[in-house]
């Protein structure tokens, strides 16, 4: 290989390594605003009302059951909350 076609090697090689830390860079980014959007969602009730006011105690109790999650003592949101945690593990 010449000196030119190392250079150019290496060159291409540092772009796509640049590209791809940049990707992750950016992937990272959009998880932590995913996370944040999730916390601000369970903040009050008024903002997670189709999940934690609106839906059906029995259908809403008999699914954490179903999923593990304890109730006992625990708000419908701290419940739901939990409840979108594990979706995100099966």
């Amino acid at each position: 290989m010449t000196d030119k076609g190392r250079r150019q090697f290496w060159s291409k090689y540092f772009l796509h390594q640049a590209g791809r830390c940049l990707r992750g860079f950016e992937n990272g980014i959009d998880e932590a605003r995913q996370a944040d959007d999730f916390e601000k969602f369970f903040e009050s009730d008024e903002s997670s009302y189709a999940l934690t006011l609106a839906y059906p105690d029995e259908i809403l109790l008999e699914t954490a059951k179903n999923y593990g999650v304890d109730i006992d003592g625990r708000s419908k949101r701290e419940i739901v909350r939990e409840l979108m945690l594990k979706r995100e593990d099966y």
